[in-house]
């Protein structure tokens, strides 16, 4: 009978977030501990593990043997190429069910020379490059394992790790290889899990083989005697590492840090002067093209003006050419600030958190980390000697039944050829066990001649005596140690700094950090005047012109001057405007004088209703004297209301109905203000009774019944004041005594002495 119950039935309830929390863990140990933490054993993620021994199940090692046979027999080399899609298929039906483009790309990276210090795959075809280009779709690319590779998982067959099912339960895998290759180090590591991440430098093979040869024979060395031999890094890519020692130690102590890193470059001469840097290595994991990208940028908006032009002349090795602007230019000035401005320099961090032997994430130092990899190397020292017992065992049981049956050979024969069960009269004459009877049954009649009963004998006795030594190997804690000092200095023969792939690439040479190069000294300084017009246009022609002159004050019908003055081109320019906001230019910025210039307001972010009252030269270490219509004011430095931006700096705080009326230089020997109104009264007090300030509205400086504030200007008061009489005579009066207009700040004031301008302007 069929059964009908409603599938709700079998719905249970629970608390959303015990179900969430419980469920979300169980990911993220997943990701954590099988996806993207690195183990310290063999420093490979599952997907790298799983590519490997799917390749070495191919048959794709370099010399189309097996790693085993390899590392006995190098010398041997045949093609073992194999297309990549076979690769992935197989891992990715096999053993591990992810996205093909995702192993794939972990394929890529294992084959690349400027990603891995020591590409565990030997590709064929395009596997990309240093520019970022992507590699070559898996139909049309090749692979094999490279040598370190077969170094990392040599002893797969000699019972020395343990193998686990698949997902699928139909086949078998390697938990991790036992290989002697330091990966973990050699190569380094990256990866971001659920709350932790990973970042391991690759460090140089045969400085990881000495330290660890180190502490085999002092285990009690301490982290500085292992910093002796571990300089720091040894990226793909080379580059100078340019931290200090202390710094590296700490890092490597902790592990936790980073390390600065920069771009390899030296000076290339040319004719009459010239010279060109020329960069032929750049930090690890910078993609060529975007770093010339962005020094070209650099170029285009001017902010390196001493940089003239990037060309990237590279074919299989980096060159890059930076052409400075001029030949006078100071080549360690101009890198200096690409190192500080590009990826010519940048910082990779160590962070070596990664999955012990139990599986569990920790972060630890250089030295505990060798310290774990030897325990592990010892482990599976002892294992495949104990499996090379079991074997020697096994042997050793059938020659002991092959010598019986030689010593005994006619009773053997007349047994075999007249017994119904030959087999248990034999084991039960000659105290046979069943392995030895069923080997004597299955003997070809070919070894019965007298040799082969000597070479029996022969390799008894050999196998004895290498039980014997394994036994005293398994037993005893320090012919370990030397055995496998004994692997890692054979090992070393493979990668020691003599041989290329061995030798170290990143140079270690302390530096002091990019030095912060002011503007000025990066433009050359050329005199030129600056011309702003009545309706806002700006031009800086070159040289100082005659501002009298009618070729240099030339504007467009219906304009006008409104400011001219001399300048340099290392000069910053001060605008202000009647809102009170102060906008800071360069004057290297400014177009040229050819025509009537751009329009100021394409450069600045201008408000509508404002108006243009100033525009002069920023002095360092000058102050200037604020007042807006309303009598208010105070005085500010330069260097704290310059603001190199497009909406400037509000400066001056004004007043509904007021504006930003005036702002004037104060001499450096001032000592006194003078302030005059629309209502013809002029005031006088001292300057300390204005305050110094960066922004605000000030305090009242004159104060008025009717109307606000003409002009305000700072002055010595001994000197008293002088102005112009008009007309073209160019004639000066000058009032030397000030006294009688001299009260405290904020009174009205009086009128002014006989012949000042009446238009109320100092």
């Amino acid at each position: 009978m069929t059964d009908f119950r409603d599938p709700f039935d079998s719905i249970k309830d629970h608390p959303f977030d015990a179900a969430l929390s419980e469920r979300y863990l169980v990911y993220a140990l997943s990701t954590i501990t099988a996806r993207s933490l690195p183990d310290l054993r063999d420093g490979l993620k599952p997907v790298h593990r799983r590519l490997l021994w799917a390749m070495r199940l191919l048959k794709m090692e370099p010399s189309g043997a097996s790693p085993d046979v390899l590392v006995a027999n190098p010398a041997r080399n045949t093609t073992s190429y194999k297309k990549c899609a076979r690769v992935v298929g197989d891992v990715i039906g096999k053993y591990h069910p992810h996205g093909d483009t995702s192993v794939y790309d972990a394929m890529v990276r294992l084959a690349q020379d400027f990603s891995l210090r020591t590409p565990l795959v030997d590709g064929q075809g395009n596997f990309g490059n240093i520019d970022g280009d992507n590699a070559a779709a898996m139909r049309y690319t090749e692979a094999r394992l490279t040598q370190p590779a077969a170094d990392l998982m040599a002893g797969l067959d000699e019972g020395t790790v343990d193998f686990r099912p698949t997902y699928n339960g139909e086949d078998e895998e390697p938990e991790v290889f036992p290989g002697l290759f330091p990966n973990l180090l050699a190569n380094g590591a990256s990866g971001i899990a659920v709350g932790m991440a990973t970042s391991i430098p690759p460090q140089n093979v045969s400085e990881l083989i000495d330290a660890a040869s180190l502490l085999i024979e002092n285990p009690d060395a301490d982290h500085a005697a292992l910093m002796e031999i571990v300089k720091g890094p040894d990226f793909p890519t080379g580059g100078v590492l340019v931290d200090n020692a202390a710094i590296i130690s700490e890092a490597y102590a902790t592990g936790r840090g980073a390390f600065r890193t920069r771009a390899r470059w030296h000076k290339e001469e040319g004719g009459r002067g010239t010279w060109v840097a020329i960069v032929t290595e750049i930090p690890y994991q910078v993609q060529k093209s975007k770093l010339i990208e962005h020094i070209a940028a650099l170029i285009n908006d001017r902010k390196l003006p001493i940089l003239a032009d990037v060309r990237d002349e590279s074919d299989t090795e980096i060159r890059i050419v930076i052409e400075p602007r001029a030949r006078t230019v100071d080549p360690d000035v101009l890198m200096d600030s690409l190192f500080r401005l590009t990826d010519l320099e940048n910082r990779f961090s160590l962070n070596l958190n990664v999955l012990g032997a139990d599986r569990t994430p920790r972060v630890m130092g250089l030295r505990e980390v060798l310290v774990e990899w030897l325990r592990h190397q010892i482990d599976v020292l002892v294992r495949r000697a104990q499996h090379r017992l079991d074997k020697i065992a096994a042997r050793l049981e059938l020659l002991d039944g092959y010598i019986i049956a030689f010593l005994n050979l006619d009773r053997v024969i007349e047994i075999i050829r007249t017994e119904d069960e030959p087999k248990q009269v034999m084991m039960e004459e000659f105290s046979l066990t069943d392995r030895q009877a069923e080997a004597i049954l299955n003997m070809r009649l070919r070894s019965l001649r007298r040799l082969e009963e000597m070479e029996l004998r022969r390799e008894h006795a050999d196998l004895v005596k290498e039980r014997d030594e394994l036994v005293k190997l398994v037993e005893s804690p320090a012919r370990q140690r030397t055995r496998l000092k004994r692997d890692l200095a054979d090992l070393r023969k493979r990668y020691g700094p003599e041989t290329n792939i061995g030798r170290r690439r990143t140079l270690v040479e302390e530096a002091a950090p990019a030095r912060e190069i002011p503007l000025e000294a990066m433009i050359e300084k050329e005199p030129i005047t600056v011309i702003l017009s009545e309706r806002g246009w700006i031009r800086a022609m070159s040289g100082h012109r005659d501002l009298a002159a009618a070729d240099t004050l030339k504007f467009k019908e219906g304009d006008g001057p409104m400011f001219a003055f001399h300048a340099q081109t290392t000069d910053k320019l001060l605008l202000a405007t009647s809102t009170g906001r102060i906008y800071t230019l360069g004057a290297d910025k400014l177009p040229g004088g050819r025509g009537f210039g751009d329009p100021v307001r394409l450069m600045l972010d201008l408000e509508n209703d404002s108006a243009i009252i100033a525009l002069m030269p920023a002095r360092a270490g000058a102050k200037l004297l604020l007042a807006a219509t309303d009598g208010r004011g105070f005085v500010a430095n330069v260097a704290d209301i310059m603001a190199e931006t497009r909406k400037g700096k509000q400066v001056v705080n004004v007043r509904t109905g007021a504006r930003l009326g005036v702002i004037r230089v104060v001499p450096a020997e001032a000592d006194s203000v003078a302030v005059i109104g629309e209502n013809r009264k002029l005031l006088v007090f001292a300057l300390g009774e204005l305050p110094e300030m960066a922004r605000g509205s000030g305090v009242q400086l004159q104060r008025y019944r009717d109307g606000g504030l003409s002009d305000a200007i700072a002055f010595r008061l001994a000197d008293g004041l002088s102005w112009a009489m008009g007309g073209d005579s160019g004639r000066m009066r000058s009032e030397p005594d000030m006294t009688p207009w001299r009260v405290a700040r904020g009174a009205a004031g009086r009128m002014p002495p006989n012949g000042f301008p009446r238009d109320n302007k100092f």
